[in-house]
């Protein structure tokens, strides 16, 4: 496959999931009045909501392409044979057309909109109202989770409110000002995680830049469900940035900026200040991800497990991609979290026993990566003895 078809093949892969995501919009939420986006919507939504075998295959093959091209890039960039400009522009491109998306797979980015709008337009408290105290607020029609108060830090309150108020409550401009705000932040980490391994002096550093881009999981995420992890991330990634770089005042703001959206990161910045005292920083990037494991697991027992709590692992696995231990999980918990997804597109709901079944395939998913790190760690000693 000519490398010239890079750019091209990542812009039209992106832009069947930018299509599919219109499959999931909710039947009470008209997006546009115009009545050819309607008849659009109305089109796309019957694949989604009363073609489910149909809205599976399709997602099945938007991600099966995706994944091939993701591979096929970590190749080309593992041999070196994509410039960074080339890299870049992809990334920039893919965004705005991801940014540009529905929430496909999660209601959370409704639950952002109307935290900020308890603040930004009923002038109430959100941490002591809760979407259910306003019956008549029309987003009720297609949210979900409207009885929980505000889970969140006051940084998340900080971000939002200011946009609710920009986008004075006309729903899909404050959505897509909600989208921008986390491709903003999905563009923050990428940079984070290249100034990160020149940093850390990696031999080649563009390679943990296409593991995290352009991952289909984290595209998905990131830029489709617009989950707000990723801004948490993007600031504790560019907090790192800034620590290594000895700037530790700076860092350490900014690493309370991402604690005060999402508290799981505190566990990162504390293991920095511990690695400080016995002067062995370069630990940092490795101890960090296994933190963020140990983070994974607690809000996993304290809820139950999501996706995208593997947001928090990532960026710092992605600089540790080089390591058959990092390479193998990786790559298969990623497939992994986007086959999650499946049961509910097909059924139409979460209801048991479909919970208990996708813990066992996670289970089965982590089990597998073992074993497979088992058998690459000794087929690599075999070659080596």
């Amino acid at each position: 496959m000519s490398q010239k078809l890079f750019l091209p093949l990542w812009v039209i892969s992106s832009f069947f999931l930018f299509l599919y995501s219109f499959t999931q919009v909710d039947l009470s939420l008209t997006l546009s009045r115009a009545s050819i986006f309607q008849t659009f919507q109305k089109s796309f939504q019957y694949v989604g909501w009363f073609d489910r075998p149909l809205s599976t295959y399709l997602y099945i093959g938007v991600f099966v392409i995706l994944f091939a091209l993701y591979f096929w890039t970590i190749k080309l960039i593992s041999q070196k044979k994509i410039e960074r400009k080339v890299i870049w522009l992809t990334i920039f491109l893919v965004t705005i057309i991801l940014g540009f998306s529905y929430n496909a797979f999660s209601y959370d980015l409704f639950n952002y909109i109307f935290d900020a709008k308890i603040v930004s337009f009923y002038n109430q408290n959100p941490y002591i109202h809760k979407a259910l105290d306003y019956p008549g607020d029309p987003m009720l029609s297609f949210m979900r989770w409207t009885h929980r108060t505000y889970p969140y830090g006051l940084g998340w309150l900080a971000l939002t409110v200011p946009i609710s108020y920009i986008g004075s409550n006309i729903f899909i401009v404050t959505f897509y000002l909600f989208k921008i705000l986390m491709a903003s932040f999905f563009i923050l980490t990428v940079f984070s995680i290249e100034r990160l391994g020149k940093t850390l002096k990696l031999d080649n550093i563009l390679l943990p830049v296409v593991v995290f881009a352009f991952n289909p999981f984290i595209l998905s995420e990131s830029l489709v469900s617009a989950h707000n992890d990723i801004v948490m991330m993007g600031l504790a990634m560019f907090g790192a940035y800034q620590l290594l770089s000895k700037k530790i005042l700076k860092g350490t703001i900014i690493y309370f900026l991402s604690v005060s959206i999402k508290f799981v990161t505190a566990l990162s910045i504390l293991i920095f200040f511990l690695l400080v005292g016995i002067k062995k920083t370069n630990h940092f990037i490795v101890l960090s991800a296994i933190a963020m494991i140990i983070g994974v697991i607690l809000v996993t027992v304290r809820t139950n497990f999501q996706p995208w709590y593997l947001l928090y692992i990532a960026p710092f696995a992605a600089l540790l991609f080089e390591k058959i231990y990092v390479k193998i999980p990786f790559l298969i918990l990623s497939i992994a979290a986007v086959l999650y997804y499946i049961p509910f597109l097909y059924t139409g709901n979460w209801n048991p026993p479909i919970p208990a079944i996708l813990n066992n395939f996670m289970l089965t998913a982590i089990v597998i990566s073992i074993i497979g790190i088992v058998i690459a760690t000794t087929l690599i000693r075999g070659k080596k003895a």
